[in-house]
């Protein structure tokens, strides 16, 4: 999630058991705002080595690191301190699943799609509005289908030997 107010807790209050990752890249651009341009890179270079961190220690190391050495930042680092429990629970899962489920980018970008579409004009009933979305969906599938997500076979296995998915998981990977 992109940290919408009232989102995560409406999430939760239809799946009670999910969880709610918070999107980096939203994390990374709500921090730069409290850096100065010419220490963006080296900046955001610090905060690539705790979340893409091989395991949660050493993603902890690496944020103890982070906050001693943008310290002079306070803005900066107290984002990340407030919302550090979503990088370890990234950690809760293997590194390809990591590795794109780190952004919601390819969600927003869905939606925008959709947005598009309907700001587009009115619908004389709402079969006509679902039938413009399926038809936007088509699109999107034909467009996006030939690009597969990386190291999917590695993903689905992460996945599937998961415990906390591996009904859900299994069950739909049968169709």
């Amino acid at each position: 999630m992109d940290g919408v107010s009232g989102l995560e807790d409406g999430a939760k209050s239809i799946f009670p058991n999910v969880i709610v990752q918070r999107c980096i890249v939203h994390l990374i651009r709500n921090s730069l705002k409290y850096i100065p341009s010419k220490f963006y890179k080296s900046f955001t270079s610090s905060i690539k080595k705790f979340y893409t961190a091989p395991n949660l220690k050493t993603a902890q190391s690496e944020f103890e690191l982070f906050k001693v050495a943008w310290s002079q930042y306070p803005g900066a680092v107290s984002v990340w301190k407030r919302k550090f429990h979503f990088v370890e629970q990234l950690f809760y899962f293997g590194s390809a699943v990591r590795k794109i489920m780190y952004t919601t980018n390819p969600i927003e970008s869905v939606n925008s799609s959709f947005r598009k579409v309907v700001k587009k004009g009115a619908f004389p009933n709402e079969k006509a509005l679902f039938k413009l979305i399926f038809l936007r969906i088509n699109e999107l599938y034909s467009k996006w289908n030939s690009r597969p997500v990386p190291n999917w076979a590695l993903v689905r296995n992460q996945l599937d030997t998961d415990p906390r998915f591996q009904s859900r998981f299994r069950y739909f990977s049968d169709f």
